[in-house]
């Protein structure tokens, strides 16, 4: 079985589920394929309004195939041809943290390897207060891939990256939200209608000023302040002439509460 990503879009939200559950939802080429599709497709798709990943058979992803790996799958390849199906692949890590919508990945269980790479590139990230998290690949006598070393250094600075990176621990839920690597945790039996409402919640919001949002925090992390409130005043001025903003001023005058279109 090579495994698949499932689509399912209902209003506006898109939710691509990761499935190979015999693998605890481990990427296999076919289904890097698939997902890279479905994001570049979602991400052009005015009417999708925000994108869920998640995974089938109460796992997330336990990262990459393996098992394949050991098999010999890439035994042919030169280290150039490797690295460039790798750049191909991560390609789905750059779409969910890029594209001008909010992504959400939503975490029933394990997270390890490439599969840590796409939740963390995600804008939020909701799990299950039994997740465990993991890099790795430093247990396989691998560096990392899917921007994880990137991600892991913005969000928590090149020591503590490195430590995850190297000694691989397994963290719970908790240490993981206390981390900051998670956005929100809640218990089993609340997870799925909690992780739900605030899917449809962002899924209401204003689409554009998030799309802005997320260009801003994205130039700051490595921009000087002048440079940012620079692009924040071309940012905002773009959010000033929108249909979501003109309906939400009129309706925090008239102390009511605003309705988005996304546009």
């Amino acid at each position: 079985m090579t495994g698949q990503v499932l689509r399912e879009t209902r209003g506006a939200v898109m939710t691509l589920t990761l499935d190979n559950p015999g693998s605890r939802n481990a990427l296999t080429l076919p289904m890097s394929t698939q997902l890279c599709e479905a994001l570049r497709e979602a991400a052009l798709d005015p009417a999708i309004r925000a994108v869920v990943l998640t995974g089938s058979g109460g796992a997330f992803c336990a990262g990459g195939d393996v098992k394949a790996m050991a098999a010999g799958r890439d035994a042919g390849l030169s280290v150039e041809q490797r690295a460039n199906q790798l750049r191909d692949r991560a390609e789905s890590v750059r779409l969910l943290h890029e594209m001008a919508k909010p992504t959400v990945a939503v975490i029933p269980g394990a997270v390890a390897g490439a599969g840590l790479g796409l939740a963390l590139a995600c804008d939020f990230r909701f799990a299950s207060s039994d997740v465990k998290l993991t890099t790795a690949f430093s247990r396989v006598g691998l560096a990392g891939d899917f921007g994880v070393n990137w991600l892991l250094t913005r969000m928590l600075g090149v020591a503590r990256a490195r430590e995850l990176m190297m000694l691989a621990p397994v963290l719970n839920a908790h240490e993981a939200l206390a981390m900051g690597l998670l956005t929100q945790v809640f218990s089993a039996e609340e997870f799925a209608a909690r992780a739900s409402a605030r899917v449809a919640e962002l899924a209401a919001g204003p689409t554009v000023a998030y799309g802005h949002i997320k260009q801003v925090t994205s130039l700051a992390a490595g921009a000087a302040l002048a440079p940012t409130i620079e692009a924040e005043a071309l940012h905002q001025a773009c959010c000033m002439v929108t249909e979501d903003h003109a309906g939400a001023a009129r309706a925090f005058a008239e102390k009511r509460p605003p309705v988005f279109n996304g546009r």
